[in-house]
């Protein structure tokens, strides 16, 4: 196990890594933890930023892993590849549970996420939380490419936080201070390999089915999930229980899947 944090200290660290660079918080991160952290990535514009970051102060601490839903586009896994091959490193691949997606197709459709949100809520869970989950049961910590500026409910994101969601283990957002332009101008400075459908007007990629281009001017995450009002369009991996409303409570006690509520 690696070193335990209170609120205060966190809060103390949160301040102080204010003024620190995306590349200072990452040393500190991969000399406190090693392999203990590890960034969660979908191989968007931010992480393969940070990969870049990652491999370059210690690649032997180099931690990374994805949730390999199922329903990714083929563009998510030519950059994989193209990042395994570039940096040399292994990607660990975490996958949704078997009978809990086949009962889910089973009981609402392959294409559920598109009849409700309570549905759509439920395809996240199974193919992204609960793998999210069990990796992240094996860490101290974890990092993302979140960035305040993508979406309101990102807005007051801190480069470092404790993850009450998950036993209050480490949570970095080493870019969380960036905006787009910089994260691009890192990526064409160093040369790193991107996801293919940024070039077509996809700003923000998820799965295949619930991801759209969006169109100039719009917001650069209106194509996520685009079916939905769009004030607080989330899949859950960032959940905070401590800022849950009525319609959290409402869908996570509904999102099980048959067989889990028979049990």
């Amino acid at each position: 196990m690696g070193p335990k944090f209170t609120p205060n200290q966190i809060q103390k660290l949160a301040d102080e890594f204010e003024a620190r660079s995306a590349q200072e918080v990452l040393k500190w991160a991969l000399d406190t933890f090693g392999t203990k952290i590890g960034l969660a990535s979908s191989f968007g514009a931010e992480d393969v930023a940070i990969i870049d970051m990652m491999t370059k102060i210690d690649k032997k601490k180099t931690k990374i892993f994805t949730l390999e839903t199922g329903r990714l586009n083929q563009e998510t896994y030519d950059v994989i590849d193209a990042i395994r091959a570039r940096y040399g490193i292994q990607i660990e691949a975490y996958f949704p549970d078997q009978k809990q997606v086949e009962e889910m197709i089973r009981s609402r459709g392959m294409n559920l996420m598109y009849e409700s949100v309570e549905n759509r809520k439920m395809c996240c869970e199974i193919r992204k939380v609960r793998p999210l989950n069990r990796a992240l049961a094996t860490l101290d910590g974890w990092m993302t490419g979140l960035r305040r500026d993508q979406v309101a409910t990102r807005a007051t994101t801190k480069k470092i936080e404790l993850d009450i969601a998950h036993g209050g283990i480490i949570k970095l957002n080493p870019i969380a201070d960036w905006s787009s332009d910089m994260v691009w101008d890192y990526i064409h400075k160093n040369n790193i390999p991107y996801n293919a459908l940024h070039d077509k007007g996809f700003p923000s990629i998820g799965c295949e089915p619930c991801t759209r281009a969006v169109q100039p001017g719009e917001d650069p995450r209106a194509g996520r999930w685009w079916w939905e009002n769009a004030a607080a369009k989330e899949c859950g991996l960032h959940f905070d229980p401590r800022k849950r409303n009525k319609s959290d409570v409402y869908w996570l006690a509904r999102s099980r899947c048959p067989t889990e509520a028979a049990s």
